[in-house]
């Protein structure tokens, strides 16, 4: 298996010679509602277009999620599985092949990868939107994904995970409150799911944030801090930091199916 991080919630994931494209944001800058004055992401240089994607697989439908320049530069033709709102942004983009997953929906990839949706982050308070299980038929090695830190309980139903990609900091507003649900939210993770691998997500890689919103914004934590917490709750999960755009294999020892 091997992953190439390309910043924020972007990632290449090449699982049973699948290559999976998520979250995509590649191209252009990162603006909520055009309203750049309020938050604005870029990058130095814009991330080279992946080639032979396989499937894109979506988990929100806010731009740090659906980027709609990035997904109008990607072949339309390409699979796409997505959120029912991460679904609307590539359908009105003209995609040809869009499976929407629901809570609890499963889809196969070429007869390779199995994906199921989990509850996710909540957006308002309507709209609780994806994470994901893939799942490699044939190894049966699991990787899960969720980008905010939201993790449902009935996710523990999938135990062990062999990879887990996560917040491991918080964010939050002040008022509004957590945006990113990272330190005790991911040990709590670690602890039921017990991964291998722990792989932080949602954080700026080579991006420049700005805007108006970034003077409120509170961080808490880091990755080093995480793997002391890890250890004071004798906890063999190693955590990996790639760094964007470098293609890393993981080694994974070999566990019993779960039944």
């Amino acid at each position: 298996m091997f992953l190439t991080w390309l910043d924020s919630n972007s990632w290449l994931l090449e699982i049973g010679r699948q290559r999976i494209l998520i979250d995509p944001w590649l191209v252009g800058s990162l603006i909520f509602s055009n309203l750049d004055w309020l938050f604005k992401g870029s990058r130095p240089q814009e991330r080279p277009i992946p080639e032979n994607i396989d499937l894109i697989l979506l988990s929100q439908g806010l731009e740090d999620h659906a980027h709609p320049p990035t997904l109008k530069q990607l072949d339309h033709n390409i699979k796409v599985v997505a959120s029912p709102n991460a679904a609307k942004v590539v359908q009105q983009l003209g995609y040809t092949q869009v499976t929407v997953l629901a809570h609890g929906e499963t889809f196969t990839l070429n007869n390779q990868i199995e994906i199921k949706a989990t509850p996710g982050s909540p957006i308002g308070p309507m709209l609780v939107e994806n994470g994901y299980l893939l799942k490699e038929l044939e190894s049966g090695v699991t990787v899960y994904y969720e980008p905010h830190g939201y993790h449902p309980p009935q996710v523990k139903q999938a135990a062990p995970i062999d990879v887990v990609i996560t917040p491991l900091i918080d964010m939050k507003l002040p008022l509004l409150g957590p945006i990113i649900q990272g330190n005790n939210s991911a040990l709590e993770v670690a602890k039921s799911l017990q991964p291998q691998v722990m792989i932080p997500t949602a954080a700026g890689g080579d991006v420049l944030f700005e805007g108006l919103l970034m003077k409120f914004i509170q961080t808490k934590g880091s990755a080093e801090e995480f793997r002391l917490l890890l250890q004071k709750n004798n906890l063999a999960t190693q955590v990996m930091e790639p760094k964007p755009g470098d293609r890393i294999e993981l080694t994974l020892e070999k566990r019993a199916l779960a039944i």
